[in-house]
């Protein structure tokens, strides 16, 4: 029997596209990112705030796609055409990201989504701007710096977290309908093989995370939903979202024990208060601590 749960609205609409929500535990903040603004967006959860949290903004960017913690401090980001590494507030290089240079000159494709790997590298893929097919990429950022390009031919590359284990990892090409299962060998580095997981319906899958338990939860674009699959591929749990258009998730919070959904303006069709905020449940599970960037 699917579980439903329903996701309160946390932050007031502040993100045009909100996207890539991840914990930095060291600071206690949950970051994500307004990306065609560019801006940084910070939530303090371990201060005791009003009924709706307070959101910092910090533009850092003519595009911010993701980002991720990085070991030494600040966050490893994935800018318009490449990466990039990002200061914390406060420290002598604040400011905007310095790149790390471009992997392609081509306006019409972007960054989008990604995450890091076992190996302390940070992944992020591409699309294009307009949605065509097929030309997107996945890179891998070394913890040297080198990059290297893992899958090609993509549409929309999204969500990518790997198994708690460290043995594989979930990931969503958007344009394909549905989750993968990616098996790599780190010390190529390559993916050896790429399996479908599960069909997903209801929406088109976006961002995703999994829980301690190996369990798989990926926003639904257009479906007012973010969906959990155990281990063999099951629908057990829909966490049902009051605006349309979902992005991705992220455990949070001291205990992990709390699921952040960011949400976007684009396609809802309204500006009702509700698409563009941050939204939060407690699903029972706790989530993984996210894997630093190395480099």
């Amino acid at each position: 029997m699917t579980r439903e749960i329903v996701a309160e609205q946390a932050t007031p609409a502040v993100a045009e596209h909100g996207e890539g929500p991840v914990w930095d535990a060291s600071r206690g903040l949950l970051a994500s990112v307004d990306m065609q603004r560019g801006d940084l967006l910070t939530v303090d959860l371990l201060r005791d705030g009003a009924e709706l949290a307070e959101v910092r903004r910090r533009h850092v960017g003519d595009l911010l796609a993701a980002l991720r913690p990085r070991a030494r401090g600040g966050w490893v980001v994935g800018l318009a055409r490449g990466f990039g590494l990002l200061d914390e507030p406060g420290s002598p290089g604040e400011g905007e990201a310095r790149p790390l240079g471009e992997l392609w000159s081509d306006p019409t494709v972007r960054m989008n989504d990604g995450g890091c790997d076992p190996g302390g590298a940070f992944w992020c893929g591409s699309m294009a701007t307009d949605d065509t097919p097929g030309r997107g990429s996945l890179y891998r950022l070394a913890p040297d710096g080198s990059v290297a390009t893992m899958l090609t031919g993509i549409s929309i590359s999204n969500g990518l977290c790997w198994s708690p284990d460290g043995a594989h990892a979930y990931y969503v090409d958007s344009g394909t309908g549905g989750i993968d299962v990616l098996t790599v060998d780190l010390t190529g580095p390559a993916v050896t093989a790429r399996d479908r997981f599960v069909d997903v319906e209801g929406g088109t899958p976006d961002g995703l995370t999994v829980d301690s338990g190996g369990a798989v939860w990926v926003a639904l674009w257009g479906g007012s939903a973010v969906h959990r699959y155990t281990p063999d591929g099951v629908l057990d749990t829909v966490v049902r979202v009051p605006t349309t258009h979902p992005t991705a998730c992220a455990f949070a919070g001291p205990e992990l024990d709390e699921l952040w959904i960011t949400t976007s303006e684009q396609g809802a069709g309204v500006a009702d208060g509700r698409a563009g905020a941050l939204y939060r449940c407690v699903p029972g599970v706790r989530g993984l601590e996210p894997l630093p960037y190395r480099g």
